[in-house]
């Protein structure tokens, strides 16, 4: 959906704003539509939300588009409505500027949060904002491959034209199933986002009491995106010196046999990005294996520029 937008609206040089860290593909499908990404970094003491004095900074009169995600991937991250209409506010006086929110993880919420989206929060958006969501997550559909989009009627037009050429149209089965998932019953949500909030606080939990490591406890979705600055410097029993956040997955994953996505992929580093979309017994293992692993290391961490 988001690429069919940018194919849609983009003319050569368009710039598009995606805060960082950034799901991966957003950069590439900007460039495929022949814009340009213009990346805002969300800082850590920020819990990785994009500031609205950053938003206003990176809007030039070349802005097309700004993408906001919440809950995020990679970190979880999610806008409160407070945060949420500062960004709105900023929107609201660059009239030539339109909003894509990704809210896939719209119902993968924990600890009371409530979700917003741009459009809900600022009504003076609804006719430039696109809003993307979809089934894979919340109701665990991903190969039913449905997504659907709201937002202003000649770009839902065009967006689907785009569409019936490039990957045809989604199944009448699919379709039929997203209709049950969406207007079904709902009871199942809060039980399985308890489930999701024991392993959130497991994981970071145990990540925390690992040398080296520090991680913030996301408000959704079903990641951490924990730092690894404390391990950078260290040497690997073998002598290899951990560089970067990409040192370190390899080691954890040559080393300790536990596969995560390091930082540098979603454009914010020295991070790493783990799943806990998994059996908290896998969970307790792998995260047992990451404290192992950072305990073997050796030698003082330097600061990360």
């Amino acid at each position: 959906m988001l690429y069919n937008a940018f194919m849609a609206s983009l003319n050569p040089g368009d710039e598009v704003v995606i805060p960082a860290p950034y799901w991966v593909s957003y950069p590439d499908m900007v460039l495929l539509a022949e814009g340009v990404p213009v990346f805002v970094e969300g800082r850590e003491e920020h819990n990785f939300k994009l500031q609205a004095a950053d938003l206003e900074k990176a809007i030039t009169p070349k802005t097309k588009w700004v993408i906001l995600n919440s809950p995020s991937n990679p970190t979880g991250a999610a806008y409160s409505w407070d945060e949420m209409k500062a960004l709105t506010d900023v929107l609201v006086k660059h009239p030539h500027v339109y909003v894509m929110t990704d809210d896939m993880y719209e119902h993968l919420v924990y600890d009371g949060f409530k979700f917003c989206t741009p459009a809900e929060v600022e009504p003076k958006l609804f006719d430039r904002t696109l809003t993307c969501n979809g089934v894979s997550k919340s109701y665990a559909m991903t190969g039913w491959r449905i997504g659907y989009a709201g937002g202003p009627k000649d770009l839902i037009k065009a967006m689907g034209v785009i569409q019936s050429q490039s990957t045809s149209n989604p199944s009448s089965v699919s379709q039929e199933a997203a209709v049950v998932a969406l207007n079904g019953d709902q009871s199942f949500l809060a039980p399985r986002n308890d489930s999701f909030k024991q392993r959130r606080d497991l994981v970071v939990g145990m990540l925390n009491d690992a040398d080296g490591l520090s991680c913030l406890t996301p408000e959704g979705a079903f990641y951490v995106y924990p730092s690894c600055e404390g391990v950078i410097g260290k040497q690997t029993p073998d002598g290899k010196t951990i560089e970067t956040d990409s040192d370190f997955v390899t080691y954890l994953l040559e080393g300790a046999g536990v596969a995560c996505v390091q930082g540098e992929a979603f454009g914010l580093s020295p991070y790493f990005r783990i799943s806990y979309a998994t059996s908290e017994a896998v969970l307790k293992d792998a995260c047992s294996r990451i404290q192992k692993a950072c305990a073997t290391l050796q030698g003082e961490a330097r600061k990360v520029a």
